[in-house]
């Protein structure tokens, strides 16, 4: 359970709460509220986005019997959940509460924090993680990435 909590205060905590913090600090941030569309989208986004992280970081735990963190890695393959639809949707929920947040905040310097980390995320998986995936757990990886999308979900499970 240690380990479990560090990778969420190391990883998430700080993607979403840690690195806006100092941004709306640095940028000398005013509140502006945000327009009622700006309010419902944000809200479903952070519902959405904090519903979906939490579930595959309980995934994570339960069915992969690790962490969402490299030095706490899983153990098994997690393909249940979300993982049907997408390789990523963890990341897919903390982009969707970093938007929120932009929205929330009304704060383009948050948005743009937000493409960066995507940006950083398509780097790392494509140079770094997919290679360790690969080693780890072989042929059930290679065939989980065929048939499974990086990012965009695919709406239909194949059989």
């Amino acid at each position: 359970m240690k380990a479990w909590i560090k990778a969420i205060l190391v990883l998430p905590f700080n993607v979403v709460v840690v690195i806006p913090f100092l941004i709306l600090y640095f940028s000398d941030y005013v509140y502006v509220a945000p327009s009622v569309w700006q309010s419902v989208f944000g809200v479903i986004l952070l519902v959405s986005g904090l519903s979906l992280a939490i579930w595959t970081m309980l995934l994570f735990h339960r069915i992969g019997k690790g962490t969402l963190a490299p030095w706490a890695a899983t153990t098994h393959l997690v393909v249940e959940g979300p993982f049907k639809y997408t390789r990523n949707p963890m990341i897919i929920g903390v982009l969707a509460i970093l938007t929120a947040e932009a929205f929330l905040l009304n704060e383009i310097y948050v948005f743009y924090w937000m493409i960066i980390f995507f940006l950083i995320n398509c780097v790392y998986f494509k140079l770094f993680e997919e290679k360790q995936l690969e080693k780890k757990f072989g042929e059930e990886y290679l065939a989980y990435k065929k048939n499974v999308p990086m990012w965009l979900p695919r709406l239909r499970r194949k059989k």
